[in-house]
């Protein structure tokens, strides 16, 4: 058996996996959307925390406090690159089970909800 290495990585979900979470809305399951809030004026998802990577001096030094470190969090952008630089910032951090959503909310839009605007 390999052995477990004690550095975390973050995982990653497709739109489709989102949808069906976000469907069945798992206890404890943490949203964060990191896009700029005139993105999220534009097409957003319903239980998404919005922590613009713009304003990460203004949220980083209480995260842990607005989020559990232990909990799954699944990261949403524009295309899924912040949300990847937020899932390894997490971790770092001590997160334990971050996911990065594949193709961000315009994925979602493509491929799951079209009524989902596309910017």
């Amino acid at each position: 058996m390999p052995e477990q290495s004690s550095h975390q990585s973050s995982g990653q979900i497709s739109v489709d996996e989102l949808a069906n979470y976000l469907a069945n809305s798992p206890e404890g399951l943490q949203l964060v959307d990191v896009r700029e809030p005139q993105e999220i004026a534009i097409a957003n998802l319903a239980g998404f925390q919005n922590f613009p990577l713009s304003q990460f001096n203004l949220w980083s030094e209480d995260i842990k406090n607005r989020l559990n470190p232990d909990a799954e969090t699944l990261v949403l952008c524009h295309h899924g690159v912040r949300s990847a630089q937020m899932c390894q910032w997490l971790i770092s951090q001590g997160f334990t089970n971050v996911k990065n959503i594949v193709g961000g909310i315009d994925a979602y839009s493509i491929a799951v909800d079209r009524k989902v605007p596309r910017y």
